[in-house]
């Protein structure tokens, strides 16, 4: 039989053309397609068709009122995320106003990706209006800084931008705009999501661990990092408790392992209470997992020096940066896949580990009983609030904090119950309360969401309260209001006694100005007052839908531990 071959129209089909884009909406098509659902924006002309392709777009466009806000919401979404937080601001001073978040995501390890718009190509070098070298001034300060020179390229460095916040140890991506290349038409073609590396137990680590553990009589968990999940969280919770093994949490992580978890034995950072001072010492093996022992763990790199102290390191960070003190043995896998291991570890349960953890679990529960509900006849008091509000909290509360000593009632009180129910700034950064509790309650509208924030600590980005009220945000904002800056004046009376110097503050009525943002507010000065604000200002929040705002007058120099 012959074969004819047939006509070319016969058998080829015609590949339809793509449909053309812009970059910018190439590049938001990109984020949807990686599953990001909210950016955090500060408008500028030099990014707008960026803003146009957020048009109508899935993701839901948070404008915030200063860079700083947006930055750290976008750091709090990390947190809360497997997917980076999303920031976009302008050139210059937008930048600058960003690097405050840009820093809390890179000391905490939060993915987070910044969008920085830049002035055109053609401009560069010639000194143009709000110029800067976003290399120069990023690059220190952040695991990659890209910038978008070739529109074609739009979909896969927002792909690689994506993929370099959650790789290793994760932290902040910054990508430069240039105005006039994310307008140029190209391919709609997207880039796929780039698959993460998790490691995971060998063999061999998973012996050398379990044999370390079958040594110890003392060992300890400390669970740290924001790259968990709930479902690790209880699986490790499981086994501690199996195990009869304690676990402590990192400075401002507290919730990984449950507030009333048999094994949960407190806190462990500065000004970290009793039940947890001497830990670090004593324990015979120490557990790091998701986290390293740094500088604040280690009390500035003094705590668990000695080389012959047991540290086993769990974390996907092969180069441990910031780690202190020795290292026994790494294990390079992220927290799940590890906890996912060390659950086929099965180990007898020794007398002494059961008696170690009984001992540390009965010291925090002590350390964090609720002080008497009963008001004094003086001024308000952080005390009487916590004992008032804590028996309110559902079970998924969520509380959020920036830097202060404020933040230390919550350390003592608040029953973090799941992962990621605090939420902090660990570098210390101040400001960073009611941005983050805005992004928590957008996240999670439905859970309860605390934050206390400082008289000092507010001021710097209460503005937000604006946003709060424009997105249907509604957290709880204690504002404890002791007239100072607290934290250094408590460094000022060690070092520099009865000379009090630049800590003192002079306020405005806070509550006013939650009402002027469109929220409630309330001024407490009266110890005897708190219970009815806090019954009202709840109330408040679950009947109108609206944020509440307590601004609580306080004593100087009293503190939560």
């Amino acid at each position: 039989m012959t074969q004819t071959l047939a006509e070319p129209s016969e058998t080829t089909t015609n590949t339809p053309a793509r449909p053309m884009k812009s970059a910018g909406h190439v590049i938001v098509d990109t984020l949807v397609a990686h599953g990001i659902k909210r950016a955090h924006v500060v408008p500028g002309e030099s990014f707008l068709d960026v803003l146009d392709g957020l048009y109508g777009s899935e993701i839901e466009t948070i404008v915030c009122r200063h860079e700083g806000g947006a930055t750290y919401m976008a750091e709090a979404d990390g947190k809360m995320n497997q997917l980076p937080g999303i920031a976009m601001v302008t050139r210059g001073p937008g930048a600058a106003n960003a690097h405050v978040g840009l820093h809390t995501s890179w000391q905490d390890s939060t993915p987070m990706v910044l969008f920085v718009g830049l002035i055109p190509f053609a401009h560069r070098d010639r000194e143009a209006f709000q110029e800067f070298d976003i290399k120069a001034w990023f690059d220190t300060g952040a695991k990659r800084v890209m910038v978008l020179d070739h529109a074609e390229r739009a979909s896969e460095i927002v792909a690689e931008a994506l993929f370099a916040a959650m790789s290793g140890r994760p932290g902040p991506v910054v990508v430069g705009l240039p105005e006039d290349v994310i307008r140029q038409q190209i391919s709609g073609e997207l880039h796929p999501p780039i698959p993460v590396a998790t490691g995971g137990m060998t063999t061999v680590d998973s012996e050398a661990l379990a044999t370390a553990l079958a040594a110890s009589t003392k060992p300890l968990f400390v669970t740290g990092g924001n790259d968990w999940t709930q479902a690790g969280a209880d699986q490790l919770t499981a086994w501690l408790e199996k195990h009869h093994i304690p676990a402590a949490a990192e400075w401002r992580t507290e919730g990984t392992v449950p507030f009333d978890s048999p094994s949960y034995v407190g806190p462990i950072g500065y000004g970290r209470p009793r039940p947890t001072y001497d830990l670090l010492e004593e324990t015979d093996l120490l557990i790091f997992v998701g986290t390293v022992p740094g500088d604040v763990i280690t009390d500035g790199f003094v705590c668990r020096q000695d080389w012959n102290k047991k540290n086993f390191l769990v974390t996907i960070d092969p180069s441990l940066r910031g780690r202190s003190g020795p290292v026994s043995y790494q294990i390079v896998a992220k927290p799940d896949v590890f906890v996912r291991d060390l659950a086929k570890i099965e180990l007898p349960v020794k007398e002494e580990w059961k008696a170690w953890t009984l001992r540390m679990r009965y010291e925090q529960e002590s350390f964090a009983a609720l002080p008497t509900a009963s008001p004094s006849a003086g001024q308000a008091r952080m005390d009487t609030l916590m004992a008032h509000l804590v028996p309110t909290l559902p079970e998924d509360a969520m509380v959020t904090l920036g830097a202060g000593e404020h933040t230390n009632w919550a350390h003592r009180y608040f029953p973090t119950q799941r992962y990621a129910s605090m939420i902090s700034a660990r570098n210390g950064s101040m400001g960073y309360s009611v941005p983050s509790a805005i992004a928590a309650s957008l996240e999670y509208p439905d859970r309860r969401v605390v934050t206390i924030a400082g008289d000092g600590e507010f001021l710097m980005n209460g503005q937000e309260l604006a946003t709060a009220a424009q997105y249907g945000a509604t957290p709880l904002v204690i504002v404890m209001d002791n007239q100072e800056y607290g934290t250094i004046r408590t460094h000022q009376e060690r070092h520099y006694p009865a000379r009090v110097s630049g800590t003192q503050l002079k306020n405005p009525d806070f509550a006013l100005m939650a009402q002027a943002f469109g929220g409630f507010g309330i001024k407490v000065e009266r110890d005897a007052d708190v219970p009815t604000a806090i019954k009202a200002a709840l109330q408040t929040i679950d009947q109108d839908k609206v944020f509440a705002l307590i601004h609580l007058v306080v004593e100087q120099r009293v503190k939560a531990y």
